[in-house]
């Protein structure tokens, strides 16, 4: 291993959660997948390829920059769509290649349909309306508005969605706000529709609500944690599980990170480990240092609560996480040496470490976990064919 870690991607893992979910969200929807913060940490020249290969021909970004990365890594032309953040200088290339962008204000149209006028190109657009988050979103009188501007503009203006985000459709708690925001989307779906605008997408769902809500699939899902094999919520996958003979998680984890020992040290009964006073040795402990810290996305929440596998072992981490480093006390295994693997994420022999566990331990999300990971740690394809771990 030339990298202080690695993160190792399952290709059979993507060809199984790509196929579950299409059978589940059935042949008229079709699934966009979503790759924003570098494809939830698992690199998005990497995924997004694994993804095309395997059925996936529609993709969700947040930024331009995102937008960029995943045109680049693709091997066809596939629609891209835009959340949210385009630099106005770069309105001109979004619709030059012909990618497709959220509209969540008339500020944007108006700098979407100068720019297509300017270029004599057409732009295509989703019209995102506010319907109870309350974070970004045309309010009815601005869609009026917007309705307006696309009719007058129709050789300009092509609307290629309508949609809206819901407020946490893993959570039962949030079920009356979620069945309120549908009811108003289906209003201001009403508005669209009697002005003669067909979009060609409607869609409201994310992973979470393209199961917990079947009716909000629609046209299209916007699937993002679940494609990674990772479920929105508990209560998401027990509503699932919960008429099913088999109880078996059917999504698979598409990503492991590893590393090595870097050093073996042995510390006196009575003296502290790593910095400050949070770990006393209460024997002689042996230690193992590992390469990897808080700057690769090992949180300081996890010091002194962490967890990894060495030769087939569970080893606490001890002590203070540091920027490049952590600590694990190795003191029951003698045969412990440098080089040794070191599974962070992952699994090893029977046992394994689940994202789940960073988010039990350290209240983090499992997107908060896995959109931290760095995006300099190097990340490495494993191919069906070679698909053992």
């Amino acid at each position: 291993m030339t990298s202080s870690s690695t993160i190792t991607l399952s290709e059979k893992s993507v060809r199984n959660n790509i196929s579950f979910l299409k059978k589940k969200m059935g042949k008229k929807v079709v699934i966009s997948a979503v790759v924003k913060a570098n494809a939830y940490g698992h690199g998005i020249e990497q995924i997004t390829p694994l993804f095309e290969k395997h059925g996936i021909n529609h993709f969700s970004v947040f930024s331009y920059s995102e937008a960029m990365r995943v045109y680049q890594s693709l091997r066809q032309p596939q629609t891209i769509v835009i959340m949210g953040w385009i630099p106005e200088d770069k309105m001109a290339d979004v619709l030059e290649k012909g990618i497709e962008f959220f509209v969540f204000n008339t500020e944007r149209l108006e700098l979407a349909l100068q720019t297509a006028k300017r270029m004599n190109l057409v732009a295509n657009l989703h019209l995102e309306v506010e319907t109870g988050m309350n974070r970004s979103g045309l309010e009815t009188d601005e869609l009026i508005e917007a309705i307006a501007m696309i009719q007058a503009n129709e050789k300009y203006l092509h609307v290629a969605g309508f949609c809206t985000h819901l407020a946490g459709a893993e959570s039962i708690s949030n079920h009356p706000r979620i069945q309120k925001q549908l009811k108003k989307y289906q209003k201001m779906l009403s508005v669209l529709e009697a002005a003669g605008i067909k979009p060609t997408y409607r869609h409201v769902a994310n992973s979470a609500a393209s199961f917990i809500y079947p009716k909000a699939r629609m046209d299209l899902v916007r699937i993002g944690i679940m494609i990674y094999g990772y479920w929105s919520s508990i209560e998401v996958f027990i509503q699932y599980s919960s008429l099913k003979i088999n109880k078996t998680d059917p999504l698979q984890r598409i990503l492991s990170w590893k590393s090595q020992i870097m050093a073996i040290k042995t510390v006196k009964y009575g003296e502290f480990i790593s910095y400050g006073i949070s770990y006393l040795a209460q024997s002689e402990v042996k230690t193992a240092l590992i390469p990897i810290g808080y700057a690769s996305g090992y949180s300081r929440n996890l010091s002194n609560r962490g967890v990894v596998i060495i030769n087939g072992q569970r080893c606490g981490v001890i002590g203070v996480v540091n920027m490049n480093m952590i600590i694990a006390d190795v003191s029951y295994m003698p045969q412990a040496q440098v080089g040794d693997e070191v599974v962070i994420i992952g699994k090893q022999d029977q046992l394994e470490i689940k994202v789940s566990a960073f988010s039990d331990i350290s209240d983090q999300l499992n997107y908060e976990v896995l959109a931290h990971l760095s995006e300099s740690i190097k990340r490495t394809v494993v191919h069906c064919e070679e698909d053992g771990w």
